[in-house]
């Protein structure tokens, strides 16, 4: 799939159980946005809520805060000063919960009453109208295949753009976000300049797919080569990275190596699509609702699941209207359901 040079694409796929939103820019995906219908909506970036101060951290200079229902969510203080236990606040996410962390607050102002949710997050429909104004959004079977291509490429680590003899690696640790830019010389070229475009391309494509995974904390790249270019590779650097304002840049070390630090804002993809069984039973739904759209003709079709698979999924294939069923077999693997017509 891919757009034209300078095009900007938007994709919604709103299959029972799950919805996700994609941007494509310039043939490439850039956003994958993927809302669960079992999210509790009060951590959803952007969510505002009355939260109750459960538990003071002076060592944090923070708070834990009571959304009212999952865990608590962290309230940093700032320099200023650190709410009272039991007090009532008006607070918005600014981080979703990941990697075992609760989401991250932004305080308001006072609150007042028992905790809830105020004021849900914007829509998918109206996040992605707002990454890109005027764009139409694509629905249906050309929303699903996007999204799809866009999770494969969101789970992958390693990457290869041909046209630039460029091989990256994107790779996530505890402590940080690696990049390795490693570049192949093109027989018949300049080694310096061929080197230099790979290393542009690099950061472009790195600060893309970093963005795609949603994705952040301190990033560390080593760029193709020594740091003799710093100048030049912290202006690339800064370019590609320019669709968010908060980025802080570090020097390109003599090694080559540049450090970006950028803020959390969602869950990570890989932890939203994990794999389990409620996942699993949404991707049935998902399959069986793209067999549907691309073959009308059928009376009816089936999805043939798991055992554990199959409970899950019938609510959610139920939603899908009188033309799908879902059959329980145990002869069928875990994650191999089969779509048939009947």
């Amino acid at each position: 799939m891919s757009a034209g040079a300078g095009e900007v694409e938007l994709f919604l796929d709103d299959t029972p159980g799950e919805t996700r939103g994609v941007v494509m820019r310039d043939g490439r995906y850039t956003h994958l946005i993927v809302e669960r219908d079992d999210d509790l909506p009060q951590f959803r970036l952007g969510a505002r809520s009355v939260g109750r101060v459960a538990e003071v951290a002076p060592g944090l200079r923070g708070a834990f805060v009571d959304l009212g229902g999952g865990p608590p969510a962290f309230l940093s203080g700032g320099g200023g000063d650190l709410p009272v236990q039991g007090e009532s606040l008006d607070v918005v996410v600014s981080a979703e919960p990941r990697g075992g962390k609760g989401a991250v607050l932004r305080r308001m102002g006072a609150g007042e009453g028992r905790p809830r949710l105020l004021e849900s997050a914007a829509s998918l429909a109206a996040m992605l109208q707002d990454l890109a104004p005027d764009v139409p959004i694509v629905t249906g079977l050309a929303a699903i295949d996007a999204a799809q291509e866009a999770e494969e490429e969101a789970l992958a680590d390693q990457f290869a753009f041909p046209a630039f003899s460029l091989d990256l690696a994107v790779q996530r640790t505890r402590a940080l976000v690696a990049v390795d830019v490693d570049h192949a010389p093109t027989a018949g070229r300049d080694p310096g300049q061929d080197r230099r475009r790979a290393n542009v391309e690099g950061l472009r494509q790195a600060a893309r797919l970093i963005g795609l995974k949603a994705w952040a904390g301190l990033v560390a790249i080593d760029v193709a080569g020594d740091g003799r270019d710093g100048e030049a590779l912290l202006k690339a650097a800064r370019a590609a990275f320019a669709h968010e304002p908060q980025a802080a840049f570090g020097p390109v070390s003599r090694f080559g190596l540049l450090q970006v630090s950028l803020p959390w804002r969602r869950t990570p993809v890989e932890e939203v699509l994990a794999p389990s069984p409620r996942r699993r039973a949404v991707t049935v739904a998902r399959r069986l609702r793209r067999a549907m759209l691309a073959n009308t003709a059928s009376p009816r079709l089936v999805a043939r699941c798991a055992p554990d698979e199959a409970a899950i999924a019938a609510p959610l294939v139920a939603r899908l209207g009188p033309r799908a069923a879902v059959i329980a077999d145990p002869a069928v693997p875990a994650g191999r359901a089969q779509i048939e017509e009947t």
